[in-house]
Order: C-alpha cells, then sequence, then structure tokens
C-alpha cells in the first residue's frame, strides 16, 4: 500500500528566540492596546511590529522593500500566529501602522515598554549613560518649513526632526543626517530612552535638556553619565537637581591648570592588590573640590599610565613630524629675498603660525643687493624647540578630569567614579549594533522625516531586545555556574546573542502529514534553550 505524504518545511532558526522576548516583553499587547485592533484587519498593529522586529534581528541585509519576501522561507504561522500570511505583510500595511505609531507618540510607546522591562526583569538603574550617533541618509528629505507652519508645530506638537548635513560620527560630512540620543542602563546595556535629533544639532545644545526630560519619563534615582558634551555652565544649571558623573573638557581654564600643575598620589602598596581586583592597576588619581558653573563638584584627575605611553609617542611622532617641516620653511625663508624687512617679519610669523611644538627665530637680518643692483633683505634664522609647550603636553599626557556633583554625604569612592565612566561604551556598543551591515540601517529609504524618526524608534526596540536576551542569558550561566563555547571553542560565561544565534541556525519547522514537529534540536540547543525565558522555549519545546 503507497501512503501519499504531504511535508512542508519552514525554517525557524533563532527568530523563535526572539519572537520569545518579543512576547516576553509584551510589545505586542502594549501597541495594541495603543494603536487599537481593527476587527477588520488581517493582522493588528502589534504583529506587524513584531515582523518587523523579527526582521530587524533576522540578520539578513535587505531592506524593508522586501520585507514579505524575507518571511516567504520562514516558519510565519509559527512565529507570528495561524492563519498569518506572508503577503499581508505588503508596503502599504508596514506603512500604514509606521505612521500610527508616529501619530500616536513614539517616546510614549517607548517608554512604557522600558518601564515592562524594567519592572519584569528587575533593571538595576544606579547608573545611566548618555551618548548620541548620527546615521547619515541618501535622497532627498523636504519639508513645508514656512513660519506659520512652524509656529503651529510648536503650539500643538513636537515637529518631526529636519534632515540636514552636520557634524558626522560616521566621517561623511557631504551627506544629509540625523541625530540619535541613546540612555542606556549600566546592568545589560538595556536602552531607556531614545530621541531623534536635527542633522545639525549639537550635543552640547541638547544633552541637559535630554537628561531633564528622561528623567520626568523615568522616575528613578538614577546617576547619570556623560562625555563632556554635557560639561558647561548652561547644561549644569538645568541638571543641577539630577545626580551626574561627566568627563571635563580641556578648554575649560582651570582643567588646564590642574593637568598642568597637580600631581597624582602615589599608589600605596595595601591599595595596589584592590586596584588589580578593579581592573585599575594601570590608573592613579588626585581628587579635588571644585565649584564651577555655580555647582560644588568633585573632580577627579586621572592619569592613566596606558593613556600617558600613548600621547608620548604622539608627541614624539608629532615633533618629528615638525621638524621635517621647519627645516623646509627655514630653507624656503632663508633663500628668499625680501624687499623690506617688514616683509619678511610678516612671512617669519605666518610661517610660525603653522608650527605648535617649534619655532623658527630670526637671528639677523642682512641688507644686501640682488643681482639688479636693487636693495633687498635676507633672513638668517634658526629653529628652536618650544620648551614650554613640550612640557606642557608632556605633564598632560595621560591626565584627563572626571566630575561629579556628589559631594559630601552623597560621596563616591574614586574607584567607583572612573569604572562607572569607563562602562559610558555601554551607548557605544548599542551605536555599533544599530549600524552593523547586516542589521536594518539600510531601509533607510523612507522619503519623510517621520518614518526615520519611526525606524530609529523600531531599531531602538531591536537593541532593546537583543541586549535583554543577552543579559539574561548571561545572568543564568553565571547563576548555574555553567559556560558555552564560543566561536574558537573556548567556554564562556559571557555570550554574545549574535553568536547564539548563530548556533540555532539550521533548526526547521517540519509539517509531515499534519504533525508538527521541530528538527535538529541538539542537546546543546535544549541547554541553551533552559536558559532563557520561558517565551523562547515554547517556539522550540
Amino acid at each position: 500500500m503507497c501512503y501519499l505524504e504531504e511535508i512542508q518545511v519552514k525554517n525557524l532558526d533563532h527568530l523563535g528566540i526572539v519572537a520569545g522576548l518579543i512576547d516576553e516583553i509584551g510589545i505586542v499587547k502594549i501597541i495594541n492596546n495603543k494603536l487599537g485592533i481593527d476587527v477588520r484587519e488581517k493582522i493588528s498593529a502589534g504583529t506587524v511590529v513584531k515582523s518587523i522586529l523579527i526582521n530587524g534581528l533576522g540578520f539578513v541585509s535587505r531592506p524593508l522593500y522586501l520585507f514579505s519576501q524575507f518571511f516567504q522561507d520562514k516558519a510565519i504561522e509559527k512565529l507570528l500566529g495561524e492563519r498569518i500570511k506572508p503577503d499581508y505583510l505588503n508596503d502599504d500595511k508596514i506603512g500604514r501602522v509606521m505612521d500610527e505609531l508616529y501619530k500616536y507618540g513614539l517616546n510614549d510607546i517607548f517608554i512604557e515598554v522600558v518601564l515592562e522591562v524594567i519592572k519584569k526583569f528587575k533593571i538595576d538603574l544606579k547608573y545611566s549613560h548618555l551618548d548620541s550617533t548620527s546615521f547619515h541618509l541618501d535622497g532627498e528629505y523636504k519639508r513645508e518649513e514656512d513660519k506659520e507652519k512652524q509656529e503651529e508645530e510648536k503650539i500643538i506638537k513636537e515637529r518631526p526632526i529636519f534632515i540636514k548635513k552636520g557634524y558626522s560620527r560616521d566621517h561623511r560630512p557631504d551627506l544629509k543626517q540625523c541625530v540619535l540620543d541613546l540612555i542606556t542602563s549600566q546592568d545589560g546595556d538595556i536602552p531607556l530612552f531614545v530621541r531623534a535629533g536635527d542633522g545639525n544639532e549639537s550635543d552640547k545644545a541638547v544633552f541637559g535638556k535630554v537628561l531633564v526630560e528622561f528623567k520626568k519619563q523615568i522616575k528613578f534615582d538614577s546617576i547619570m553619565v556623560c562625555d563632556s558634551a554635557l560639561y558647561g555652565q548652561e547644561n549644569l544649571q538645568i541638571i543641577q537637581h539630577l545626580k551626574w558623573i561627566t568627563r571635563v573638557p580641556m578648554t575649560i581654564k582651570k582643567a588646564k591648570e590642574l593637568v598642568q600643575n597637580i600631581e597624582v598620589e602615589e599608589v600605596k602598596d595595601e591599595d595596589k592588590e584592590k586596584r588589580s581586583d578593579l581592573n585599575l592597576e594601570s590608573y592613579t588619581w588626585k581628587e579635588e573640590i571644585v565649584t564651577y558653573g555655580g555647582i560644588k563638584q568633585t573632580w577627579l584627575i586621572v592619569l592613566s599610565e596606558k593613556r600617558q605611553k600613548s600621547d608620548l609617542e604622539k608627541l614624539e611622532k608629532q615633533l618629528s613630524q615638525e621638524e621635517k617641516k621647519s627645516r623646509k620653511f627655514l630653507k624656503e625663508i632663508q633663500s628668499e629675498e625680501f624687499e623690506h624687512p617688514q616683509a619678511a617679519r610678516y612671512k617669519l610669523k605666518a610661517i610660525n603660525k603653522k608650527l605648535r611644538l617649534l619655532e623658527i627665530k630670526e637671528v639677523e637680518l642682512i641688507e644686501t643687493y640682488s643681482k639688479k643692483k636693487e636693495k633687498i633683505y635676507k633672513m638668517i634664522s634658526l629653529i628652536i624647540k618650544k620648551d614650554e609647550e613640550i612640557s606642557r603636553k608632556t605633564k598632560k599626557a595621560g591626565k584627563f578630569i572626571l566630575a561629579t556633583n556628589l559631594v559630601e554625604e552623597n560621596k563616591l569612592e574614586a574607584s567607583e567614579i572612573l569604572i562607572t565612566y569607563k562602562n559610558q561604551q555601554s551607548t557605544e556598543r548599542g551605536f555599533r549594533f544599530l549600524k552593523d551591515p547586516l542589521f536594518f540601517t539600510d531601509s533607510f529609504f523612507v522619503e519623510k522625516p517621520e518614518r526615520i524618526e519611526t525606524m530609529l524608534f523600531l531599531m531602538s526596540l531591536c537593541l532593546l531586545i537583543y541586549n535583554l536576551g543577552q543579559r539574561e542569558l548571561r545572568n543564568c550561566l553565571k547563576r548555574v555556574k555553567k559556560g558555552i563555547n564560543n566561536q574558537v571553542g573556548k567556554v564562556t560565561l559571557r555570550p554574545t546573542l549574535r553568536w547564539i544565534f548563530q548556533c540555532f541556525q539550521g533548526i526547521h519547522y517540519v509539517i509531515l502529514n499534519g504533525v508538527k514537529q521541530i528538527v535538529n534540536l541538539t542537546e546543546e540547543r535544549r541547554f541553551i534553550l533552559s536558559l532563557l525565558p520561558a517565551s523562547c522555549q515554547r517556539y522550540y519545546l
């Protein structure tokens, strides 16, 4: 007897983990509660957002206009729900949902998701980190900018961002751009607040306001950590009721004086082991109480041995380059014939403006005659070092200053200030993730600034999901005291979630004569799933 077998094979891979994390957070429910559910629609707005997030974390370099194709070979009914078809996720539907998200308020939705994550996963908010980056964009992004419309926008709602040229972190000043401000938790690099800004926006102008707005939305007593863009008299006044740690720019006169004149303290023998345990053995420091911008602060003058070595090597290189340049200038000025003494000295002054560490000094101005028997002047000069400037740079090498308004009874240990500031890279890791070519940054084909903002919102949700999953996995591995093999076969307690995603490639959802099953679920993959939230396990087990 012959039986006709009906078989369907769909890819599940790591997408069940992504879908499970989305479910665990409750993103679909939050979106549907905000935007509502239209019973006439085949797919809800929340499920569309879930599909975009799965697509974004699929790590397949495909822009959004190939969106439905992404799900053609995927287990879409398993991931999104029964009777959901790839063609439900067409350009029109995605566009409508993106417009609805923007109209409702991207910030309000993101904050509600964040509050749910903080509460459910017990995110430690003692420290939060702020930084910004830019995304360059192709194409035209025109908006009506007449005065009447702008005034109306200020009254009714915040205006959409302006896509324009500005300071480019991507070193593409030729392209228009937008800016993204990001605040993350030190615990797991979880995005807590995102804000899109104009392409020509200055960090110094907005960072203080961003922190104040964040504290209004997230009512937790977090210590805000930021780079030197925050440190200015106006910003310090704006954030005077917040707790903060930041870097002091070396353009401030008091900072220049301290790094040149102050000697950092020698490390006592009993402190060396403690600093080694904290991975601070190459740092020394000295504390000073300073009042700046009307705010009493602790300034921590830090000397990094590694940075000092690097700075001194750069100084030597700069000195060597200037020596070559100055010899060329010396030959040039000594061979030139001048009509007047003032012309020779003017030329010398112009040359010295191009030098920082060396100077060409006039020794003698000789009056003589040219071949045409005309009176001329020739300059005899020599190269000298600017000892004071070289000494200043040598003393400054390896030093930087951190400031905090946590003084007296709220005072932090110097080591904690330094460690916390070093963790500022949590936002930088987020930016690297968002700009990864395998992520859907190339989806910035949309023509309206409102859509750009919505894309940044969706990308930030992807970052939240990814970092949350990575945090949960690492915390569980730490609890069970058992690692997993990384890319080079070494056992680690801190794998990246991207590596876990790669480990799950080749898992299929198979329907054979109506019977559904998951294939290629090895013991190692089952162990990894046991470390992830229950919502992730349901897609596989």
